[in-house]
Formats: C-alpha cells, sequence, structure tokens
C-alpha cells in the first residue's frame, strides 16, 4: 500500500507547495513511485512542474465523479502529478453528500491504480475547509512545515486543533511529522522558533532544516524543481536529506 501524506498549514508562505514538489522529485529520485495530488486551488503544482493546470485535474474527480487514474500526468522519472483543475475552488461549496463529502478523495485514491505507488503526497489549501476535510480523511501521515517565526508557531497551533478534530472524526491516528522550512539559522529567532518545535514535539521533527535559499525560491518560476534547476544548490541538498529522513523516519 501506498504511504498517502498530507503536506498542510494553515499558515501560508511557509513552503508548503515547494515543500510538495520538491519531496516528491527527491524521493522519484531515491527510486520511489510518487503521485503529487494538488488539492490547492490556486494550482501550483502543476506550474511548478512546467505543466499545465488548464485540463481537468481534482476538480473533475471531486466535482463530476471523474477517475482518479485518468487525471494523472507524467511530471518527471518515476513522479506523476494530478493537477488541482480550475474548477477545484467550487468544491469548497459543495453542500449535498453529507458526511460523505469529506471521504471523496479517500474514496477516488482506493478505487485508483496509485494504491500501488511507493507515495501519494497531496498538497493542501491553507484552510481548514472541505478541500482540507478531504486530505486529512485520505492521508495516514501529516508533514506540517514550519518556517523560523513566531507566527508560525501560532500557525501550528491552530494546525494541532484541526489534527485532533480530524482524528476524533476518522476514529484513528495520523503519524504527525514537522520540517523546519525558509530557516535562517543565523538569526536567533529562527534558532529559537526550532527550539519551541523540538520541545513540543520530541521524535516528531525531521533532522533536516531547509534553509532559505535564492535557487529553492527562483526554481517555479521556471517550471522547475530544484533538482532540474540548479542540483548544487543547498536547497537541493536538503531536500535529498529530507526524503532520507522521511524513509528512515529519521528525526531529532
Amino acid at each position: 500500500m501506498s504511504r498517502v501524506i498530507a503536506i498542510m498549514n494553515q499558515k501560508g508562505g511557509v513552503g508548503k507547495t515547494t515543500t510538495t514538489i520538491n519531496l516528491g522529485h527527491a524521493l522519484a529520485r531515491a527510486g520511489k513511485s510518487v503521485t503529487l495530488l494538488d488539492m490547492d486551488p490556486q494550482g501550483q503544482i502543476a506550474t511548478g512542474l512546467g505543466l499545465s493546470n488548464e485540463q481537468g485535474g481534482m476538480d473533475q474527480v471531486l466535482l463530476a465523479g471523474d477517475a482518479l487514474d485518468d487525471m494523472v500526468i507524467s511530471a518527471r522519472e518515476q513522479l506523476n502529478i494530478v493537477p488541482a483543475g480550475n474548477m477545484l475552488a467550487d468544491f469548497e461549496h459543495v453542500t449535498n453528500g453529507g458526511s460523505s463529502r469529506g471521504k471523496k478523495l479517500k474514496n477516488a485514491i482506493e478505487a485508483s491504480s496509485l494504491v500501488e505507488q511507493d507515495f501519494i503526497l497531496i498538497d493542501c489549501p491553507p484552510s481548514s475547509g472541505l478541500l482540507g476535510v478531504n486530505a486529512m480523511f485520505a492521508a495516514d501521515e501529516l508533514i506540517v512545515p514550519v518556517s523560523g517565526d513566531y507566527l508560525s508557531l501560532q500557525g501550528l497551533s491552530r494546525m494541532m486543533q484541526i489534527l485532533k478534530r480530524a482524528e476524533s472524526l476518522i476514529g484513528h491516528q495520523i503519524n504527525l511529522w514537522l520540517v523546519s522550512t525558509r530557516m535562517q539559522m543565523r538569526r536567533r529567532l529562527t534558532q529559537e522558533v526550532r527550539k519551541r518545535v523540538l520541545k513540543y514535539f520530541p521524535g516528531r521533527v525531521f533532522s533536516t532544516v531547509i534553509r532559505e535559499n535564492v535557487s529553492l525560491a527562483e526554481s517555479p518560476s521556471f517550471g522547475k524543481t530544484i533538482f532540474d534547476y540548479k542540483e548544487s544548490s543547498a536547497g537541493a541538498e536538503d531536500y535529498q536529506s529530507l526524503a532520507q529522513d522521511l524513509l528512515s523516519g529519521r528525526t531529532s
């Protein structure tokens, strides 16, 4: 069975989509089969990989009931995506279906060949609406990117409340991981934030720190992952290391 991992934070600007794309490519480069599902209506997974978000994707799966397999696009060797699609935001306003609305993604994954993949990474919107609920219900694991500022700690607190509520509804525990992103380690504030996260989440924080990096910021505008854009950069080194953390369960 595939490891289904939602990458989520209620705070924007923490490197959520950057992590989904580059961690996914790092895992693919390590020989794992990976599919990225874009559950964020902004549709940045496709554009960040140099592909179009104009065709149908998750919107067709969730709104029209199309098969997930029919929406899969090859992005790189061992790396596939299902783009968001232009109509994904409309799913937040769906009112019919009752509680089954929250399980549409889970059911779509289970009915697809994606269960044979090594990893399914779900890029989530920065909200706790219906799209986020679907991601939580579908996932066995959750990665929360946390940047090096105090507002990020507040976002993490909110995220933990949402996680507890989701677990009570699902009836099982979601395996939690945290990753330090956009870190400027020379700043005292950044170091203090990481210390707090390590204190309150022992054994849950990946060892690798994703450093703030110009190449990481530039690469999406060229439709490239950090490995396509600048394989010798600190960003590439960090995401390759993060992939090994995930594969081995290596934490600080």
